[in-house]
């Protein structure tokens, strides 16, 4: 059985992350499309370095979403820097390739991780980054819930243009 099915939603469901994608994930992370919208564009990333990666963080808290309908990874996402004793945490999450975007998944797979962050890692507030230009997410992260709280002006440098890095949380209680 190559995923798990960890946090079932309608459509998709988070599983734990495989080695066996590695290519996979290395043709989405070397996609400006995908790396914009993370700010890792300028990164090289070979697939041994992605394999290792895999490896030491599967554990972690670290996610891919899969399409139910086909078993199909279409992306990944994690729970990220959790901080136990204040409880709160940062999440990230990207859908791979572009026919798969603006379409739910997204948004879905950030519901099942919140919940997860505050149903079972007792988390309390959930924040996540994201740049200016990034509208289609900024949306998604709306429709879920979260809430600007602040910018980062001018952070983020990409083609010439300089952008704000978006703040944005939610707290257990607004769920």
């Amino acid at each position: 059985m190559k995923y798990i099915k960890k946090l079932v939603g309608k459509r998709v469901y988070l599983s734990n992350i495989n080695v066996e994608d590695a290519e996979t994930y290395v043709k989405w992370f070397n996609d400006f499309s995908v790396t914009d919208g993370l700010g890792t564009s300028c990164r090289m990333l070979s697939l041994e370095s992605e394999k290792e990666w895999i490896l030491q963080n599967s554990d972690k808290y670290q996610f891919a979403i899969v399409s139910l309908e086909n078993d199909e990874l279409i992306g990944g996402c994690g729970i990220n820097f959790i901080e136990q004793l204040r409880q709160c945490a940062e999440v990230g999450l990207f859908i791979g390739d572009e026919e798969n975007r603006s379409k739910g998944y997204g948004e879905e797979a950030l519901n099942l991780l919140i919940d997860y962050g505050f149903d079972y890692l007792n988390l309390n507030n959930i924040m996540l980054k994201v740049f200016a230009f990034n509208e289609r997410a900024i949306n998604c992260y709306k429709k879920v819930g979260f809430k600007e709280i602040g910018r980062r002006r001018q952070s983020y440098y990409l083609k010439g243009k300089f952008y704000d890095e978006v703040y944005m949380d939610i707290l257990r209680e607004e769920r």
